[in-house]
């Protein structure tokens, strides 16, 4: 079978890895450090808070923004539940906005559409599905207009670029994942990246249990770090990040030019301005057909998988809560078509034709 995901473990993280076991400094250390400060870097953002996994890091970013019970918080519906869950926890209220059905992104339309209706949204948490930047032209002057604060949720976004500018540096705090079927991993792991220095030394405090020197705490927090055998993996697979990234974007751009005159399958837009990094090679094929297109994939040794294929306001949790049912149309209509193809950089070229080959071979 040719899997969905890969990961890639060479030498230089065991190398890294057994370095730390050696040093017995296995929490927070100075592996922590160097890794927040090269990614950070490499993102072109001032400041990087490494935090156990991508679900912290949305929650520490918007604590950092004051996010507090009661206030309103919008999003996609169209994307994984750790989004909204993060705003959940804040006590605030996630209030979804549609997606644009090529990008499946936040629709700035849309957005500003719920802006004039909502009163007192306090931050906008967008996503950059898949890899793909959202339109940050679009949502930097609906910020500038409606004044909320801005938290990109680039939690499958590594490298990727808006204009040849990295995401995550564009709102007032951004998180990342590194889960360990990301482009790139440390196992569990995420971090927060902000340009705003009050924010860092909050952030700070909140994810080490709120305190302030050693033995002080002036505020709530959390045990949200990242050891250091963590940061360790991280610093070796950042070192490799751009070499994958490439073979994403080759492997998906076989793919688009194989695909693009089959009439049961839509390839996946990419807007001009956009560098997509390919978390997921995600495809539209008819609800009716997806099923059987799958079975017919995995009789044939390729695997393929669904994100996302429920709408997070139709999750019995936020049923719960009372949301209701066509909210965002284009979101329920893309959880019931898209479904994903391997692209990941540990697939060979042999691989990649004998997916081609499979897809293009499908009898409807």
């Amino acid at each position: 079978m040719i899997n969905m995901a890969y990961p890639i473990i060479g030498e230089r993280e065991r190398r890294l890895v057994n370095d730390v076991l050696d040093s017995r400094i296995l929490a927070s250390g100075k592996y922590v450090a160097q890794f927040e400060q090269s990614f950070a870097k490499y993102c072109g953002a001032e400041f990087g808070i490494a935090n156990a996994n991508g679900t912290t890091s949305l929650h520490t970013a918007l604590l950092m923004f004051d996010i507090k019970p009661g206030d309103k918080v919008i999003t996609t519906p169209f994307t994984f539940i750790a989004t909204a869950n993060s705003i959940l926890f804040c006590g605030a209220k996630p209030v979804f906005v549609d997606i644009d059905p090529k990008t499946f992104n936040i629709d700035p339309v849309k957005l500003e559409e719920v802006l004039k209706k909502e009163k007192n949204v306090k931050a906008v948490l967008i996503v950059h599905l898949y890899g793909l930047p959202c339109d940050m032209d679009a949502m930097l002057k609906l910020k500038k207009k409606y004044k909320f604060k801005l938290i990109e949720d680039a939690c499958q976004a590594h490298g990727a670029e808006f204009k040849k500018k990295k995401v995550g540096t564009f709102g007032d705090a951004a998180a990342f994942s590194f889960y360990a079927t990301k482009n790139m991993m440390t196992g569990e792991g995420g971090i927060v990246l902000t340009n705003n220095a009050k924010a860092n030394k909050y952030g700070r405090q909140i994810i080490n249990h709120g305190r302030e020197g050693h033995s002080t705490h002036t505020i709530l927090g959390y045990n949200f770090r990242l050891t250091n055998l963590a940061a360790a993996i991280g610093i070796a697979q950042l070192e490799q990040l751009e070499n994958w990234i490439a073979k994403r974007i080759a492997n998906a751009k076989r793919y688009n030019e194989a695909f693009k005159d089959l009439e049961f399958l839509k390839p996946p837009h990419v807007p001009e301005n956009c560098r997509h990094v390919f978390h997921q090679y995600t495809v539209r094929v008819s609800y009716k057909e997806r099923e059987s297109f799958m079975k017919y994939l995995s009789d044939k040794g390729v695997g393929s998988g669904i994100y996302y294929p429920c709408v997070i306001y139709k999750q019995p949790l936020y049923k719960k809560l009372g949301y209701k049912t066509g909210l965002c149309k284009e979101a329920e209509k893309a959880a019931m078509e898209v479904m994903s193809l391997p692209v990941h950089p540990s697939l060979s070229s042999v691989e990649v034709d004998e997916i081609i080959k499979v897809v293009k071979g499908y009898k409807r």
